[in-house]
């Protein structure tokens, strides 16, 4: 697929007149699908696809457009050659862009993952296995992901990655489920069982009659999908150079008034270890590793080519979104089959949902909890709770009221597939938290 990529790559710089320059991008998937209901397959599938866009430049002016590909390199050159004729006819009407910014500096790089997947139908028969007895209900995907870039100086960039993504709730009645996730690189029977033995004991609890908390503070135990819950929020305007410089970052405490985070709050940009490309759209290359938050203290911004012009600092190969993909949250020291006697009592959180901002300045978030979340007491789970509203700003969360962050961190893959599967990933440890507020 790389060949046909940069074959492709190589008839659009045929295409170019004049001082005419291009920035070409490729995504592609050749990804299995199954759906399963009561533990039984219920939609199974594959999707290949691949998409090419191109933003065709002359000086400061340039214009984008997006084709999809069949796979058939005649049919696709000649498409290409359609798009960059359209192209080039609105260039002419369009303003010029004060913030253009591409690399011109030849990077060329290449990434080939190994295929270490299991074929669809093995994986899902030890899930079915697995699953006996239970009402499973989930996603199982899996398949490669490829990313290209190629411009008009010569440089092509290549990124192959091979990944697993399995989201599953066992549903036992009304809103009351364990919801749980399992992906990777490598489909591992022992890790999955494990899983899955977590899962049915912690369903056995839902069998207990439900309680309803009353709203106050509580000593809460936040499960990695949580954690994950909070920084996906938090990436929404948290990063992001421009958000910074036009002070709407929900962090602007941090960087106006110098309010720092726990000491072992250490949050980065990992792509050496994601399932992202690393190099963005412009053909920068991204750094194996850019530290976001150090020890409590905010370092660095995820600065786009975009930004990087209107500002004049570096960019280190964020996205135009200024969002990252690989995002990586440092261990703590808490042995996770210590989690249950560390939180006494209190609240086991597995799930958040429906989060949003409710004072951004503050960087203060509402949401739900969601399916299995148990009242803890002396160590034990004693039932489950029905759901509470929470209300809950990051400086207490990860700052002030922060214990401690376990030990070990789930490698979780982003489930969302509009238009494609996303590349999108965090490792993430528990959090224990004191005085957590639930307003309902």
């Amino acid at each position: 697929m790389q060949h046909y990529f940069n074959s492709l790559a190589d008839h659009v710089n045929g295409r170019l007149q004049g001082e005419e320059r291009f920035l070409m991008n490729f995504g592609a998937e050749d990804s299995d699908f199954v759906r399963l209901n009561h533990a039984q397959v219920r939609q199974a599938g594959s999707v290949r696809q691949r998409i090419v866009s191109i933003d065709l430049i002359a000086g400061q002016r340039h214009a984008p457009g997006m084709v999809c590909l069949s796979g058939d390199a005649e049919l696709d050159r000649d498409r290409l050659s359609r798009l960059v004729e359209e192209l080039r006819g609105k260039l002419a009407f369009l303003p010029e862009d004060p913030y253009l910014l591409y690399s011109t500096d030849v990077r060329s790089t290449e990434h080939h993952a190994e295929n270490q997947l299991l074929p669809a139908h093995e994986a899902v028969a030890q899930i079915q296995d697995a699953a006996k007895g239970l009402d499973l209900v989930g996603l199982y995907a899996s398949g490669g992901i490829h990313s290209g870039f190629a411009n008009s100086f010569g440089q092509r960039n290549w990124f192959s990655s091979y990944s697993f993504n399995f989201d599953f709730s066992a549903y036992h009645h009304g809103d009351k489920a364990v919801k749980a996730d399992y992906a990777g690189f490598r489909w591992d029977p022992a890790g999955f069982a494990a899983k899955m033995s977590s899962v049915r004991e912690q369903f056995s609890y839902l069998t207990r009659e439900a309680r309803t908390i009353k709203p106050g503070h509580y000593r809460v135990y936040l499960a990695p999908a949580a954690v994950w819950d909070l920084m996906s929020t938090l990436a929404w305007g948290g990063f992001g150079l421009k958000d910074h410089r036009t002070k709407q970052t929900t962090l602007i405490r941090m960087t106006e008034e110098g309010a720092k985070l726990h000491p072992t709050i250490t949050l980065m940009e990992n792509v050496k270890e994601g399932v992202a490309a690393a190099f963005n759209g412009a053909g920068f290359i991204k750094p194996d590793q850019t530290t976001i938050i150090e020890r409590g203290a905010f370092k660095n911004c995820l600065a786009s080519a975009r930004s990087a012009k209107e500002y004049g600092v570096p960019t280190n190969g964020a996205s135009e979104a200024e969002t990252p993909d690989s995002l990586d949250l440092a261990a703590g020291e808490i042995p996770r089959e210590e989690i249950l006697s560390r939180l006494g009592t209190g609240l086991y959180v597995n799930n958040l949902h429906y989060l949003n901002y409710s004072d951004r300045p503050a960087c203060r978030m509402t949401g739900m909890t969601r399916f299995a979340t148990f009242w803890v007491e002396n160590g034990s789970i004693a039932a489950p709770v029905n759901v509470m509203r929470f209300d809950e700003t990051i400086y207490r969360v990860l700052g002030e009221n922060l214990i401690g962050l376990t030990r070990e961190r789930d490698f979780v893959l982003d489930s969302q597939t509009y238009f494609a599967r996303s590349t999108s990933s965090q490792r993430v440890p528990g959090a224990l938290v004191e005085g957590f507020h639930f307003t309902l």
